[in-house]
């Protein structure tokens, strides 16, 4: 037996997967037609009969003719090996850059993950992508964590090779007289990670020429430090992070060290592209910001925000103004249920009680008097010029004052509902009521949100 495949066999069993389902990403190149058709030699052993190989390979479609040229081989060598094979082509005009390449790569294998109820996803990343990536990371300035490299498990994905060098893999395949697919774009050094191994990489071997190895056991040095670190800051993830936000209140209460460090995570957890300018970039905005009662912004993406205010640390979309002008204004004609969006709004009757409390309510649900209420009036959000007199106070204030007082995030605004008669604001869902509306002996309904 070829010792890659001992390797591998120790693999499945350190991770107890000698009988899942495992999607196996497989381009076709060198490396992964390795991994794929060492699992094929596996599923044949005694006690690995079980092993169910799916063969998921993604079209990026960048180079035409040639692109499916090597999918049709790959489908062929996965029905030699008897391997169902998944595959998808991407849309065409998918940007060619690596991270976008990545980025559908990876939502692809999660698509193939959920079709077939999988339990793991490998991936064919071996000792020399690994340096290749520190290094890659060295350059760029990342920190401990960017230093331990590509990790061999995380969530359901896995790489049985990630402890083989490419030489290791080449040998493997003229053993078995595979003949991968020769990917032209690899030669092209626009891609920053082909620059690093055709040219960078060979120049630092003539000053050393184990580099390799060095920067392998870099990551395992990083790894064992950063084990020790998680050890001591552990206990306050719990209270830092809330669901995908950050809490200042408890984010204020640590030292700058910690507080990038957990920068750092909330970045990793958003799927961005750092290194250290960027966590630096984030965190000073974030002190600058979190002793604030109105919130801002800082853009993170195209598509993304960070906002920060002294209750909340989160990521918000950059609205489309052509897409929030389509808001609907839904007309409320008297009791009953309407739809509003992925909610449902009801107005019905109030029946009496014996005993009524009506404390003002912040809720979905409110208690209201609609004796001097003539309908038709309106469920929207926010628009220029609404006024609102607030219950239990004289006179009226803008809107946006009003929401101010009231401590609700400047990014909700435009989102949360409002019940208005033409400018005059009745209830904002979730804060507060008018005057007009509110309850001053007796309530006429009840109104809500669900």
């Amino acid at each position: 037996m070829h010792k890659l495949c001992e390797r591998v066999i120790g693999f499945l069993k350190e991770y107890e997967l000698q009988d899942k389902t495992v999607i196996t990403g497989f381009s076709g190149g060198y490396d992964s037609m390795c991994l794929l058709n060492i699992l094929s030699e596996i599923k044949k052993l005694e006690g690995f009969e079980e092993l169910n190989i799916i063969a998921a390979h993604y079209n990026h479609n960048w180079r035409g003719e040639e692109s499916l040229r090597e999918q049709e081989i790959c489908r062929i060598f996965a029905a030699s090996r008897g391997v169902e094979f998944y595959t998808k082509n991407a849309p065409l005009g998918l940007k060619k850059s690596e991270a976008e390449a990545r980025k559908a790569r990876y939502e692809f294998f999660e698509e193939a993950f959920e079709e077939y109820d999988a339990d793991a996803v490998f991936t064919a990343h071996n000792k020399d992508d690994n340096a290749e990536t520190i290094l890659y990371r060295v350059i760029k300035g990342t920190g401990l964590i960017g230093l331990k490299g590509i990790a061999e498990h995380r969530d359901y994905f896995y790489r049985p090779l990630l402890k083989t060098s490419r030489d290791e893999i080449l040998e493997y395949c003229t053993y078995n007289h595979l003949t991968p697919n020769q990917d032209s774009s690899n030669s092209n050094i626009n891609y920053k990670r082909n620059y690093l191994r055709l040219n960078i990489i060979p120049d630092i071997e003539t000053i050393n020429p184990a580099v390799k190895d060095t920067l392998n056991t870099l990551a395992e040095v990083a790894r064992s430090d950063d084990s020790i670190i998680e050890e001591y800051i552990s206990p306050y993830r719990e209270k830092i992070f809330k669901k995908d936000s950050i809490v200042p209140e408890e984010f204020k209460k640590l030292s700058e060290p910690v507080k990038k460090r957990f920068v750092y995570e909330f970045i990793q957890k958003i799927g961005l592209d750092y290194d250290y300018k960027k966590v630096n970039e984030i965190y000073e905005f974030i002190e600058k910001n979190i002793e604030h009662r109105n919130g801002s912004t800082i853009s993170l993406t195209s598509a993304m925000w960070l906002y920060v205010d002294n209750k909340t640390i989160e990521t918000i979309p950059q609205k489309n103004k052509s897409i929030e002008e389509l808001k609907p204004v839904i007309k409320i004609t008297g009791e009953g249920e309407y739809k509003a969006g992925n909610k449902k709004f009801i107005i019905k009757k109030y029946i009496p009680k014996d005993v009524f409390v009506f404390p003002e309510s912040t809720a979905n649900f409110v208690y209201a008097d609609l004796s001097e209420i003539k309908f038709p009036i309106t469920l929207r959000t926010r628009k220029d010029g609404d006024m609102i007199n607030p219950f239990g106070m004289r006179g009226s204030m803008k809107l946006k004052k009003y929401m101010n007082a009231k401590g609700v995030s400047r990014h909700k605004r435009d989102d949360i509902l409002i019940l208005a008669d033409d400018k005059e604001v009745l209830w904002v869902v979730g804060a507060g009521i008018s005057n007009k509306i509110g309850v001053k002996d007796t309530p006429t309904h009840v109104i809500e949100v669900i």
